[in-house]
């Protein structure tokens, strides 16, 4: 078995692309997904949300609403909108926000070397949320939510999908969010061929984002491995719908902590406690670090640069030596009590897309009591984690631009 292989795909027809396209499942709620495909009757909400197509009181788990996801499905393939490919291809896709680009790989990855932890996680998942893919991924037999992957440095992968994604897309579409997405067919059997076989010359993939979909996919597999007697290991459920992209262009984003008290203490015996872990500056205007280790402190209307003390940093651990646990175990936990930030009410996340604007307004409106702006997380840092076999903190990464949903799915055959 490979690591990847190409795939006949399902996708919009010619020029129906921005009919389809639609933000991931996942970061919008239903009502924001209802008001995003109103008048749009094609939109990939329909399928991937269908539960806006129900009355309003629908439990968004309920079965019906799987089932009205099998029925959309079928209406944009009796319609025509989208349609699939004749023979199995890969797929190059580029993302542009604003300035940054970066352009990947569509193909279908291996459960096989998901399972064995080639194709490596950082983060645990939650059944529900599990069981909720599995049973999209049943009703549709397709899987159209994408995992996001990165492949390690392979310079002739780099070139093959900057040859391929040279010409005219097969679909360009400019989302709401101004982010633009764009599709290349890869047909040529020699170029597939080389890419399957670089790919399984690489050691290991990373999950970036979407770890409920690779894992409903391995227990979509395992089900069908089960009760199909004829299980030959080729049958495309042994296989999930992913976009690779190399490590070096993907950008993750700072994710930022607010929190709602300063647990019993006053500000300034506050800062006290800062002291005992960071050096403290104070600053003219918003703190947005530079650098590993440092930090911004909201708090009073003032902002301050924190920057850890470097010899308490513990180097040969991967999880224990990210900002975001340095902040959360020498001062988070031990200064204001959250021992649990997976759980714990007192603190929230905002993701650094929204600015550090969005920092202040919760603190000015009295809804937090401080806020802490972090530095981005580095994918080397993401791949040293999941090499070690180890788990992210919550929250650790966000990931810009997203991918979206509709452009490409896999069906399961």
């Amino acid at each position: 078995m490979h690591l990847i292989r190409p795939f006949p795909g399902l996708r919009p027809a010619p020029g129906r692309a921005a009919d389809v396209a639609a933000p991931p499942y996942d970061v919008l709620s239903t009502e924001e997904a209802r008001v995003r495909a109103a008048g749009k009757p094609w939109s990939f909400l329909h399928i991937s949300k269908p539960e806006i197509d129900l009355p309003l009181d629908t439990d968004p788990y309920a079965p019906e609403v799987y089932a009205k996801a099998a029925e959309n499905l079928a209406k944009q393939l009796e319609a025509g909108v989208l349609k699939r490919d004749d023979a199995p291809c890969y797929y190059a896709y580029r993302l542009v926000m604003g300035g940054h680009s970066q352009t990947g790989l569509v193909a279908a990855a291996s459960v096989a070397d998901y399972d064995t932890n080639r194709i490596r996680k950082h983060e645990f998942t939650r059944p529900d949320k599990e069981d909720d893919r599995v049973r999209q991924v049943d009703a549709l037999n397709a899987q159209t939510g994408p995992v996001l992957l990165a492949y390690p440095s392979a310079p002739e992968v780099d070139a093959i999908l900057a040859q391929a994604s040279a010409g005219e897309p097969d679909a360009d579409v400019t989302a709401d969010d101004g982010i633009r997405h764009s599709i290349w067919a890869i047909r040529d059997a020699a170029v597939l061929d080389r890419l399957t076989a670089l790919f399984d010359a690489m050691d290991a993939l990373y999950i970036a984002d979407g770890h409920h979909r690779s894992a409903a996919a391995s227990r979509v597999c395992a089900a069908r491995k089960a009760a199909n007697p004829a299980h030959s290991g080729v049958e495309s459920y042994n296989y999930f719908l992913s976009v690779i992209f190399p490590h070096h262009q993907m950008k993750i984003m700072d994710y930022n902590r607010v929190i709602k008290d300063l647990n019993g203490l006053s500000p300034e015996d506050f800062l006290i406690r800062v002291r005992e872990c960071f050096a403290v500056e104070a600053a003219a205007g918003q703190v947005k670090p530079a650098k590993p280790r440092e930090f911004g402190l909201y708090l009073g209307g003032k902002w301050y640069r924190l920057t850890f003390r470097p010899e308490l940093v513990p180097s040969h651990d991967p999880v224990a030596r990210l900002d975001v646990s340095l902040l959360q175990n020498y001062l988070i936990a031990p200064a204001l009590g959250i021992d649990d930030p997976r759980r714990d009410k007192r603190i929230d996340f905002v993701g650094g897309i929204r600015g550090l604007g969005e920092l202040e307004k919760r603190v000015d409106s009295g809804e937090m009591a401080l806020a802490f702006a972090l530095h981005p997380t580095s994918m080397e840092d993401l791949m040293a984690v999941a090499d070690a076999g180890a788990v992210m903190p919550p929250k650790s990464t966000w990931f810009e631009p997203k991918l979206a949903d509709g452009l490409v799915s896999h069906v399961l055959d």
